[in-house]
């Protein structure tokens, strides 16, 4: 892979932001931001792209690729979970299998952001409509959680599961407030079309990276506070971290080639099998898995994989599609 790949992310200044961050934690800085902020910041990262989205979909509308391209979002996002908890429960207890498995079934919002800023970088193109393919990959990973909740947790005490509010963990999966809120950006995008996304421009599109750079600098000083959990998870967890996420994208690479998606889109498609969730599935795997330890899926999540991919898996994902894309 050349160089230049790695270097092109690398230098990319929101990506340095998330670095900067884990500096200034690893050097005992006192830099902080306060915490309403990266609320605010995700916030507007996720109407930003939404809306993005829904005016890019607005002007290609729904087409026979597009369908295609987010029915392989979806069995992407059902596919990842299932294998995934398979070699986990090899090695590790039931109760972390599925919540670790749940974990990289889902999506990391950021990461795709991430992507789509290097993409514009590179200057390949990509469809408004894979908006839309990130929220549908946020949530069957819960589900694909909850069936194995029920089944092989079961089996393993050797009596009936307590029971679960079902209802809660549903709403958890499908109307998350990620989701929500990105759907919804995504529909009054569609809805407004190039009138409103014009209106709308100069503070959720001219302004993107440097709200992505607040974010990814926030990124980094949590991020950095988790790692001295990894010394619970041990080294096999560590290499699933690491090594998952570039076998999905493989995976996925190698389906977006046989059924002829674009280079940007597979890239996207790629990239968001690649990634893990670290807000909506810990969230719903509390309460539907709470034998799992938190401690050992989130940092795995966020202070292995999110730095993984958006600095050295970006470019590498980017040199598999364009190897065989051209």
């Amino acid at each position: 892979m050349n160089i230049d790949i790695i270097l092109q992310n690398m230098l990319n200044p929101p990506v340095l932001f998330f670095f900067l961050g884990m500096l200034a934690i690893f050097l005992k800085s006192e830099l902080a931001i306060p915490q309403p902020l990266p609320k605010l910041f995700s916030l507007y990262l996720l109407i930003a792209i939404g809306l993005h989205g829904g005016y890019e979909l607005s002007h290609s509308g729904f087409n026979g690729y597009i369908f295609k391209a987010l029915l392989l979002a979806v069995f992407m996002s059902l596919l990842v979970p299932v294998y995934s908890f398979f070699i986990l429960k090899r090695k590790i207890d039931v109760y972390n299998a599925i919540a670790i498995a749940a974990t990289f079934g889902s999506i990391s919002a950021v990461t795709f952001i991430t992507g789509i800023t290097y993409l514009d970088t590179v200057g390949v193109e990509y469809g408004g409509f894979m908006v839309a393919s990130m929220a549908l990959m946020e949530s069957p990973a819960i589900v694909i959680g909850l069936v194995f909740a029920a089944i092989f947790i079961k089996g393993e005490d050797g009596e009936e599961k307590k029971d679960t509010d079902m209802k809660e963990i549903l709403r958890e999966a499908f109307l998350n407030p990620s989701v929500f809120l990105l759907v919804g950006a995504l529909i009054i995008g569609i809805l407004t079309g190039e009138k409103g996304w014009h209106s709308m421009e100069p503070l959720f599109g001219t302004l993107f990276k440097g709200m992505l750079a607040f974010f990814l600098l926030d990124m980094g000083l949590v991020a950095a506070r988790k790692i001295h959990e990894l010394k619970k998870v041990g080294v096999f967890l560590i290499a699933f971290a690491l090594i998952m996420p570039m076998v999905n994208a493989s995976v996925a690479t190698m389906i977006a080639y046989a059924f002829e998606i674009e280079k940007g889109d597979a890239f996207l498609l790629a990239l968001l099998s690649a990634s893990a969730s670290y807000i909506a599935v810990p969230a719903a795997m509390r309460l539907s898995v709470p034998q799992a330890n938190p401690g050992i899926y989130l940092p795995l999540s966020l202070a292995v994989t999110f730095p993984f991919n958006i600095s050295l898996g970006i470019p590498l994902y980017y040199f598999m599609i364009t190897s065989l894309w051209g």
